[in-house]
């Protein structure tokens, strides 16, 4: 029987982890009270995977690469996306024909299992699997029930599927061949609506409205929104001015928009033109519209 089939029967439970940031040490952690035994963790300082070590409530803290990470069948990458093909690289120089049979997969949401090549060409079974959620300096974040993207090797994939579902979470095996676009689609839901949050909040601010006032205004008008999109789906939650055909209202509020930092005004109109294209039931005509308010406000503010 060929190694890696005998490595997915009988389903590692040692696991090494390259990478002492918030991913690393929410993920070790969790794995951990869920029976994983942990070998080394490293960090980019001693202190950065001693401090990880702590959270994690397991493991061996380190602020080098050594061969010490083959102590354990799994390696987890949880480094930042820019720094994984450097540590593939550095990794199989210190283990060389050693991976063969070791299951290494990271987290990134942008990069697909192939950044981890120079692994794969020792034998090791490579993959990513990243987990759709946000993680916070402050506290743990919950898992169960969250979807993870995955791919790579059947080995690695049957590893990754046992850890989420361990997890709690549910695995999705990504069949794109740009996996940068499933990672956007986090950023739209996650870091853009923060952004747009934010600048909502600061718009009140210059009408009166306190940070605490606006916030506490705009909450529940969100989570409203997010209720109504799951209830009754995207076309049917969406309101506003353009939903209503107002477009009268539109201009004003770009009119209103001149007076703040550029970049508030072109975020609403390259947001109403998105709206227009993946909400209404007739995108032609609504951007039609829509181009004709935001081009009747810019010939006015010409003059």
């Amino acid at each position: 029987m060929a190694k890696h089939d005998m490595l997915t029967q009988r389903m590692p439970d040692t696991l090494s982890i390259v990478g002492a940031g918030r991913v690393g040490r929410a993920l070790g952690r969790q794995l951990r009270g869920l029976g994983w035994r942990i070998g080394v963790v490293t960090g980019r300082s001693l202190t950065t995977a001693r401090a990880a070590v702590r959270m994690i409530g397991g493991g061996h803290p380190t602020n080098l690469l050594t061969c010490h990470v083959l102590d354990s069948d799994v390696i987890l990458i949880t480094t930042p996306d820019s720094a994984i093909a450097d540590v593939a690289k550095a990794l199989a120089e210190i283990g060389g024909q050693q991976w063969r049979g070791k299951v290494v997969l990271h987290t990134s949401g942008a990069d697909d299992s192939s950044v981890l090549k120079p692994l794969a060409d020792l034998g090791a079974a490579t993959g990513s699997m990243h987990p759709m959620q946000t993680f916070s300096s402050q506290r743990l974040p919950e898992l169960a029930g969250r979807m993870f993207g995955i791919d790579g090797s059947p080995a690695a994939l049957k590893v990754a599927q046992k850890m989420i579902r361990q997890l709690g979470g549910l695995a999705v095996r990504l069949s794109g061949a740009n996996k940068a676009a499933y990672h956007a689609a986090g950023s739209f839901a996650c870091a853009h609506v923060l952004t747009m949050m934010e600048t909502a909040v600061r718009l009140l601010m210059a009408q009166g409205f306190t940070r605490r006032q606006a916030v506490r205004a705009l909450l529940p008008l969100t989570r409203q929104t997010l209720d109504n999109f799951e209830s009754v789906g995207p076309r049917q939650a969406w309101t506003g001015p353009m939903a209503r055909g107002d477009f009268s209202t539109v201009e004003r509020h770009v009119k209103a928009l001149a007076g703040f930092p550029h970049e508030f005004l072109d975020a609403y109109k390259a947001a109403s033109r998105l709206a227009a294209i993946v909400l209404s039931n007739e995108s032609g005509a609504t951007m039609r519209q829509l181009d004709r308010a935001l081009g009747s406000t810019a010939k006015r503010r010409k003059k």
